[in-house]
């Protein structure tokens, strides 16, 4: 059975820094693609960020190049998404998602970037 387990989420100030962490646990972790998500309120999910297997490969989406990263242990079976610069419309349930085609998903931690 796949589990994916979201922690590290919380209330931030605007300009702060998170890093969320999604163990993952019943799959091949080392041979699957990871991705982080995120939807707020009232929008759709999106993609923040995927890395490949071996985590040489990484993509973001366009509003949070440059301030967020993605990276993955794969000893650890957990992949983190490191947070900087964060604002309030970075404000989201943020998911990870295992597979190309994302067929896994975790519950979801929330982030709220607010002062």
């Amino acid at each position: 059975q796949v589990q994916l387990v979201e922690s590290g989420g919380g209330l931030v100030q605007p300009g702060g820094s998170l890093r969320l962490a999604c163990q993952a646990s019943g799959l091949a972790f080392s041979l699957v693609a990871m991705s982080w998500y995120r939807q707020a309120p009232g929008k759709e999910r999106e993609l923040v960020a995927g890395i490949n297997s071996a985590g040489g490969g990484t993509n973001y989406a366009d509003s949070v190049k440059g301030r967020f990263t993605i990276s993955r242990d794969n000893a650890k079976s957990t992949v983190y998404l490191q947070m900087n610069s964060l604002q309030p419309e970075d404000t989201a349930e943020y998911y990870c998602a295992a597979g190309i085609r994302t067929n896994y998903w975790g519950q979801g931690t929330q982030v709220t970037v607010s002062s």
